[in-house]
């Protein structure tokens, strides 16, 4: 995925859904974002999540982000997968 280092914060840069076909406690699952970076997950809908941007972007700085979501279950023990993400970033003309 690609990015303008000058989108504002709130940014929408990826739509995910994260589905568990067990039932109870063991279907419910929850997304969390692991290491340091300009980004948060928003929940949209049972199941549907949105990767955006928390903060202004620089690329000058950092080129490109790494960014891992993790989803675990409810249930014991929990189950969990995780997904990297490259996110680049755009240059934009700052003279």
């Amino acid at each position: 995925s690609s990015l303008s280092e000058a989108a504002p914060p709130n940014t929408v840069v990826a739509l995910f859904n994260v589905r568990d076909r067990d039932s109870g406690d063991n279907g419910r699952t929850t997304c969390e974002l692991t290491g340091e970076h300009p980004f948060r997950i928003t929940l949209l809908a049972a199941d549907a999540y949105a990767l955006v941007t928390s903060e202004t972007l620089d690329r000058e700085q950092v080129e490109e982000y790494n960014v891992t979501v993790r989803a675990r279950d409810e249930g014991s023990p929990a189950l969990s997968v995780s997904k990297t993400l490259l996110v680049r970033l755009l240059d934009v003309n700052d003279n």
